[in-house]
């Protein structure tokens, strides 16, 4: 069809509809008219949103279907097509890219679908409405995702890559719980061939080991510690604050009441909201149930972009269109990087900059939805607008996650819906949408509104240019000492149990940690739970399964006593030899408790001033270790077998090694001063063949052992190197004949008794201290104080003595 024979067919359509809603051609006649006159000037590639739709179900209603995610995606793209007054079908079909916003069970790698998912979403949605996108997108993770996309397919529009973009975005984990466990139950999964343009989970930043292992895994958690900040910061009591919440939150729940869709439309007091009772329990300070968002909800929502040119040809009714006057997509440093824990100023930076391209200021705004999964994230964007909090201002057009519902990171589309349905009903008006995502990480701000206007291009990259330049408070990630805490909450398990988290500072230096309370540590979160927490004295502690933080050093010792460092006699999964000033560990395979074992043993070697070399080896023969045996658990504070992570390595350790020494086995034996390897040894860090990443110092010991290139070959490819090839490029010290390992290493630390134990120790000290030294000067006139404790020694004079004396030396160890 030319081009001409399309805009008179689209006009024919649009006379026929108008004709049906006035009576008369005419009228159509001069309806079209004034909306040629309205968008004289502006860009046919224009954007505008034409479209927006809405599904719903809850399990306890008549009626309920039972419906998947892709199903109740579909039933809202359906709404959304209809919508444009267009003919859904020809709309349809002019979709050339449909955008899916991640689900739940999508959002992790381990996350679980109960009920089955589809293998690509988006054009799971896109074949049930008829839609043969060129283009199928899965967002990453994260409550800004719906806003982003909105931004990011109007630019795309904008430049001409697309005519029309559907985005859709549906959760059915409410009905996934309900029926998981049924013998009726539905089977979800689908097979969808199909391009995908999988963008992957963006999580970077957002989880951690560190964050894991210290219970802040769960947004309730993460959201407290900011909540908690801010009360702080402003010099409120917990009950003030708590009024402060409800005041903020019961408005919400009125809107929430009046929704269609909404999963809990209950209007409730502000008292009510954060008085603890049977169904409103305690979540982690100062969260009660109904202040989280509610995630087990059955929603959909979608929203339909085409420009200004391809609006008109497919007929969409004028009356639908609703323009995107300022849009903006930032994101906050990480967590423990922010410079105050009580604000987000990315957020607030976003929602400026989408107003000041749309040229209004917030108290132009007729509608506003702030994204609410808890408290914080709605009043630290009022704060830095002006918004007032006390209920005299709609802040939300759903009525809030808390009580709307939280359909996984697609919250925001059904505020954007809303918003589009608003400012229909208000020509003229302007209307924003906040979306957030992480931790106050990621946020991304829309403002609509009927009026004509042209794509403006933000600032967004020199915006994040300027936040990445912002100061990053320094962190240790293992702090010991005396310390002060920043923020904090406390987690309460449905069983009862209670874990504190805190954020601190060290009063040594004021670097910033993450520590948790101990198990049954009762004066810690007594601490926690009365009275001003913040900037209260505590004590922390390092160890390999996390930092905790307690009351004070006394009660600390209390909760982990300190372990003796010396040899025992019932090691279980070690064994160990004393053969005069030389002792021999041997290990049969690592598994958590060995290494916790080896970790005591090293103490305790290190410790005694008769053992002088020690020799680590694989026990009955064997290999020397293969993988490292943790199976997702922490490694001790001093890392693997004890000796990875360890800093005071002042006495040798000689690596026998007898077999295979793979992954960790490789890592233990480079942390190793020294190595003796039978022939039939081979090395590798092959944990990249398992989809893993060496962690035990691999990664940072090889390149610093091999040539670059080298290196890194052996390390993204987790090639074999055999002991022949270890020893010629100098990993390995001696080789010796199959099974001889363990003799080579015995010899070797004979040749190591030799020499005066002062000496030595203070030669490993030497070269430990000026390792990271560029500058072979500087390295060479580095004072150490390790120089002048070995140069006045007994052994010093003996060996002095012992040479005038022609004799070989007698050495004490002082």
């Amino acid at each position: 069809m030319s081009a001409d024979h399309a805009c008179r067919a689209s006009r024919t359509r649009l006379r026929s509809r108008c004709s049906a809603l006035f009576g008369t051609k005419h009228v159509y006649k001069s309806w079209l008219v004034v909306g040629l006159e309205r968008f004289e000037g502006v860009d046919p590639r224009t954007p505008v949103l034409v479209g927006a739709g809405q599904a719903s179900e809850r399990i306890d209603e008549p009626g309920y279907r039972r419906l998947s995610a892709v199903e109740l995606g579909a039933a809202a793209a359906r709404e959304a097509l209809a919508d444009t007054g267009a003919d859904p079908a020809e709309v349809a079909a002019a979709v050339d890219i449909v955008a899916g916003v991640r689900q739940f069970e999508i959002s992790m790698p381990a996350a679980r679908a109960p009920l089955g998912r589809s293998t690509n979403y988006p054009r799971s949605v896109a074949g049930r409405i008829g839609a043969a996108p060129r283009r199928a997108i899965l967002e990453v993770v994260g409550g800004q995702s719906p806003q982003h996309l909105v931004n990011e397919l109007a630019a795309t529009i904008a430049a001409g890559a697309a005519r029309a973009a559907l985005i859709v975005g549906s959760e059915a984990i409410s009905t996934a719980q309900h029926l998981a466990g049924a013998a009726d139950r539905p089977d979800f999964t689908e097979t969808v061939d199909g391009d995908l343009e999988d963008r992957g989970y963006g999580l970077a930043g957002l989880v951690s080991r560190s964050l894991i292992a210290h219970g802040l895994t769960d947004a309730p958690t993460q959201y407290a510690l900011f909540d908690n900040a801010r009360r702080a910061r402003l010099g409120q009591s917990r009950e003030e604050y708590a009024a402060g919440m409800g005041a903020l939150f019961a408005p919400f729940t009125k809107i929430a009441a009046a929704n269609p869709h909404a999963a809990a439309p209950v209007e409730r007091t502000a008292e009510e909201l954060v008085t603890p009772s049977e169904r409103n329990r305690p979540i982690a300070d100062p969260y009660t149930r109904y202040l989280v968002a509610r995630e087990k909800v059955n929603q959909g929502a979608a929203v339909l972009l085409t420009s200004v040119e391809e609006a008109q040809r497919l007929g969409v009714l004028r009356d639908r269109w609703v323009f995107l006057h300022g849009h903006a997509d930032l994101r906050e440093r990480d967590l423990l990087q922010r410079a105050d824990l009580s604000r987000g100023p990315a957020s607030v930076m976003a929602a400026r900059h989408a107003l000041e391209l749309a040229g209004i200021d917030a108290d132009d705004l007729a509608a506003i939805d702030l994204y609410s999964c808890f408290p914080i994230a709605v009043s630290h964007v009022c704060e830095g607008l002006g918004l007032p909090m006390d209920g005299s201002r709609e802040l939300t057009v759903t009525g809030g996650l808390p009580f709307f519902g939280g359909p996984g990171n697609a919250y925001s589309l059904h505020a954007i819906a809303e918003i589009v349905g608003r400012m229909r009903a208000q020509p003229g008006a302007y209307g924003l949408v906040g979306a957030n995502g992480g931790m106050l990480s990621k946020y991304s701000a829309g403002v609509y509104s009927t009026t004509p206007a042209p794509w403006r291009p933000g600032r967004g990259a020199t915006l994040q240019a300027e936040i990445d330049s912002w100061p990053a408070v320094e962190q240790t990630a293992r702090p010991d000492g005396w310390a002060t805490i920043e923020t904090y909450t406390v987690k309460h398990g449905r069983d009862g149990r209670r874990t504190g988290i805190v954020i601190g500072r060290l009063k040594v230096d004021g670097r910033r940690f993450l520590a948790r309370t101990a198990d049954g540590d009762d004066a810690a979160l007594d601490l926690l739970t009365s009275g001003e927490p913040v900037g209260r004295r505590v004590y922390v502690r390092s160890f390999g399964f996390g930092n905790r933080v307690t009351v004070g050093d006394a009660r600390m010792d209390e909760l982990f006593p300190p372990r003796p460092a010396v040899l025992r006699d019932d090691y279980a999964h070690v064994l160990v030899r004393r053969d005069g000033h030389v002792l021999e560990v041997a290990v049969d395979r690592l598994d958590p408790a060995a290494h916790d074992e080896l970790d005591q043993v090293f103490d305790a070697f290190l410790a005694d001033r008769d053992l002088w070399v020690a020799i680590l080896t694989g026990a009955g023969g064997g290999m020397f270790s293969a993988g490292d045996g943790l199976t997702g658990r922490p490694a001790p504070k001093n890392g693997l077998a004890g000796l990875t992570a360890r800093r005071a390595m002042t006495k040798p350790v000689i690596a026998a090694v007898n077999g295979p020494a793979l992954g960790a086995g490789f890592e233990i034996a480079l942390a190793c001063h020294l190595v003796v390897a039978d022939e039939t040894a081979v090395f590798a860090l092959d944990q990249v063949r398992a989809g893993q990443v060496a962690t035990g110092g691999g990664l940072v010991r090889l390149p610093r052992a091999l040539p670059a290139r080298l290196a890194t070959e052996l390390i993204l490819t987790g090639r074999h190197l055999t002991a022949a090839e270890a020893h010629r490029h100098g990993l390995v010290n001696r080789v010796t004949g199959p099974g001889g390992a363990l003799e080579g290493a015995r010899a070797l630390a004979q040749d190591l008794l030799a020499a005066a134990p002062p000496a030595v120790h203070a030669s490993l000290r030497i070269m430990s201290e000026t390792v990271a030294i560029p500058d072979p000067i500087d390295a060479v006139t580095h004072p150490s104080p390790a120089l002048d404790e070995a140069l006045f020694t007994e052994d010093a004079t003996e060996g002095l003595r012992a040479m005038t004396e022609n004799r070989p030396p007698r050495w004490h160890n002082r």
